[in-house]
């Protein structure tokens, strides 16, 4: 790295200040180099080290660890923050940071001890955590064999988002018995040789996520080395957890997208003469935001009640399926907006438009979310609907 490099990124990295005061910093270094990780499906792999500097890698860890001690609401608003900026860098980010939040709020609430040495790792060394839950959701995904003093572990891990940059994937396998399937939960190390990360992120937008396919080809997990295990495809406690901490802030990243698309749209429109159609393309724009805002706000809510439960989980779901309804949809708004400008490159929203739409994506999805939703009304069961 240059002289110069270094310089820049102690200046734009600097720990000083709230972590959303960080990110802030970051933004417009960000937004330099965002069109160029879009346009060449590149990871934004060279923000990772901005992300360091800034401490943001350890914001999650309690500060007891050596950590920055920062809650769901405060990463909520750094990620937010960074997806003005980059939403590729941010929703890669959003994975490790949920990752860092789940056992630290564990830690904080449940006092789970083993947590504590994965944190202070975090804290000391600012590894990466990586989330294969787009591939390990409630039904677990891979095989896990039985062997002497372990398991034997196989599989594909679709969407692994941050692939490249991570030294630790967070994730697990399904261990087929006689009395039923269950799944192992456990933190896999990426430099092993029996892990390989296949370069076939190409997709409509956040394209520089580097959410590759990694794939496990009989990983040894020795079985101190699983973190808990499960009944395959029925919600656990610790699932609730994740559904409750994690959304928030992956999708105050799809907030922030929606936010940086109003900045843009608003600076295309202000010049022009003001009519009726302008007027009200830019009310309605307003009102979408101010719903995604809410619907946020709402998750964040749920989150900070510290209660994971079906209920934690039926607020945040319904909160997620809501600020992306409201997020695509303001950015849609933006884009009639700002008119014939929105379509050209050079202004950013064509990108910011594709970015959203991953909103649409993540679990619960509309179908399983409104199950849930409904059969949580009706007073049904939903511990299989996923």
């Amino acid at each position: 790295m240059s002289v110069a490099a270094t310089a820049e990124i102690g200046v734009l990295g600097s720990a000083a200040g709230t972590i959303e005061e960080r990110a802030r910093r970051l933004v417009p270094h960000l937004a330099e180099r965002a069109a160029e990780f879009d346009e060449r499906d590149r990871f934004v792999g060279d923000n990772y080290a901005l992300l360091k500097e800034a401490g943001l890698v350890e914001a999650g860890v309690p500060e007891e660890m050596g950590g920055g001690g920062a809650g769901i609401r405060e990463l909520a608003g750094m990620l937010r923050v960074l997806a003005h900026g980059c939403g590729s860098t941010a929703l890669a980010f959003s994975m490790h940071t949920h990752q860092v939040a789940v056992p630290a709020w564990r830690w904080r609430h449940q006092n789970a001890q083993p947590a504590e040495a994965l944190l202070r790792r975090v804290a000391k060394e600012r590894i990466i955590l990586l989330s294969s839950g787009g591939s390990d959701w409630i039904g677990g995904s891979g095989e896990a064999r039985r062997v002497e003093g372990g398991y034997r572990v196989f599989g594909r891990k679709c969407f692994s988002s941050g692939s490249l940059a991570g030294d630790v994937l967070m994730t697990g396998a399904v261990l087929h018995e006689e009395d039923g399937d269950s799944v192992i939960h456990f933190g896999a190390p990426m430099g092993a040789p029996e892990i390989r990360i296949e370069d076939n992120w190409r997709a409509l937008g956040m394209r520089g996520t580097g959410s590759n396919d990694i794939v496990l080809d009989g990983l040894f997990v020795a079985d101190g080395q699983v973190a808990f295990r499960r009944k395959a495809g029925e919600w656990h406690p610790v699932f609730q957890i994740i559904a409750t901490t994690a959304f928030p802030l992956i999708y105050a990243v799809y907030l922030g997208v929606a936010e940086r698309a109003r900045e843009v749209a608003l600076g295309l429109a202000r010049p022009r003469r003001a009519n009726d159609d302008l007027l009200s393309l830019a009310g309605q724009m307003e009102t979408a935001l101010r719903a995604a805002r809410l619907a946020h706000g709402w998750m964040l809510q749920a989150a900070e009640r510290n209660a994971p439960s079906e209920e934690s989980v039926n607020d945040v779901m319904m909160g997620r399926s809501l600020v992306a309804e409201h997020a695509i949809r303001a950015v849609e708004l933006a884009m009639e907006l700002a008119g014939g400008g929105a379509f050209q490159r050079k202004h950013g929203l064509e990108r910011l438009f594709r970015d959203v739409q991953g909103a649409r994506f993540h679990p619960l999805q509309a179908g399983p979310q409104s199950r849930y939703a409904g059969a949580m009304a009706l007073g049904l069961p939903v511990s299989r609907i996923f």
